[in-house]
């Protein structure tokens, strides 16, 4: 199973990073961490949503009440997210980024393409992500609200293949299987109905924010956008032996679509267009035949008014519409870049964010080419 994913998300919660609520623990995050480092060595990219911050420094910040204020959160986390981050960078041998999110960084075009543009940097770069939601500054209208909503979100923006949830279950159960002794694991869920949804609970642990409903939410989230979900049991090392050898220890959701297919659709059919680049010869075969990214050397003309992260037509020098795609800049400086070579944008705007108009993972193209 491993061998045929080319970008993962793994996601771990609070129970698994600070087991006993006083600090981080490598009890259960040494399999976690063997499996990642065996990943990349098959070739596999890895994104790791590592909750754990508020659990984590919650022996440095004493408070006897509960729920905690949210300043009294925030200050933990202050805390948690360095000693967090610090036993996860102990357990490997390559270098660790830190990303944290709000809701903002995820809803905002121009923000949502930075973290796309930042992470896919780092994972050509063979750096392993370490993302978590900023707890230190989210209030509640601006946060996700649990992290497996979060890597959900995380998996569509970096285009990801599978999504792993882990949990301290095995996966899905027809009932609560510490009350019921009757109830079974199911092993795999091609649609998340109402009923399907009626079998989870709520968490057990106080150190976590979700259950099994909000796993729930997150599968449906990915599957919808083309990406296998798994729900396995992050407390048991031979979960992961067993994903390594291609076997499901816990519950697959499959996804609805192909990730192509969920990510043309979305591009061709839920984004507006602002407006549209013309392509000379060489820049329109490059991208209909090699799936080649666009470049500013290509583009022969700008028109319309789009900022960084719209959607734009891509078109040949006829006027003929070959494919739609998120504009890395907006009108006035592709109107300023549009045949120069990429190493020149610097000299010419001052910056460059990137040497791209529309990378290829941001394009899709139409049915009809010619």
């Amino acid at each position: 199973m491993a061998l045929l994913w080319r970008r993962l998300v793994l996601k771990v919660g609070s129970a698994l990073i600070a087991p006993e609520a006083k600090g981080c623990s490598t009890r259960y995050l040494l399999a976690i961490a063997n499996f990642i480092s065996e990943c990349r060595q098959q070739g596999v990219e890895v994104v790791l949503v590592s909750s754990g911050s508020v659990a984590a420094g919650r022996a440095a910040i004493p408070f006897p009440h509960h729920p905690l204020p949210i300043n009294v959160k925030q200050a933990m986390a202050a805390v948690g997210q360095t000693r967090m981050m610090q036993s996860w960078r102990n357990l490997f041998d390559f270098d660790c980024a830190q990303i944290l999110l709000t809701h903002d960084d995820l809803s905002d075009r121009r923000r949502y393409l930075n973290v796309h543009n930042t992470l896919r940097t780092l994972l050509d770069h063979g750096v392993l992500p370490i993302v978590n939601e900023n707890d230190t500054v989210a209030t509640a209208e601006l946060k996700v609200g649990d992290n497996d909503n979060l890597a959900a979100l995380v998996a569509s923006v970096v285009d990801a293949d599978v999504l792993v949830i882990c949990s301290d279950v095995d996966g899905l159960y027809t009932a609560n299987p510490r009350t019921n002794p009757a109830a079974t694991l199911l092993a795999d869920v091609h649609q998340l109905s109402s009923d399907i949804y009626a079998m989870a609970g709520g968490s057990h642990h106080q150190t976590g924010t979700g259950g099994m409903v909000t796993k729930l939410q997150a599968a449906q989230k990915a599957t919808s956008l083309g990406i296998d979900t798994l729900i396995i049991n992050g407390q048991k090392a031979s979960s992961f032996a067993s994903l390594l050898a291609g076997q499901n220890p816990g519950t697959l959701f499959h996804k609805q679509l192909s990730r192509v297919s969920a990510k043309k659709h979305w591009l061709l059919h839920s984004l507006k267009t602002y407006g549209e680049v013309q392509l000379d010869e060489g820049a329109a075969k490059a991208v209909l035949e090699r799936g080649a990214s666009l470049l500013p050397k290509g583009i022969t003309a700008v028109s319309g008014d789009f900022e960084k992260g719209d959607a734009i037509w891509l078109c040949d020098s006829a006027g003929q519409k070959l494919a739609k795609g998120i504009s890395q800049y907006n009108t006035a400086e592709l109107g300023k870049i549009k045949g120069i070579h990429s190493q020149n944008i610097a000299g010419v705007l001052g910056y460059c964010p990137s040497e791209v108009a529309v990378h290829r993972d941001d394009l899709a193209l139409l049915e009809v080419k010619s």
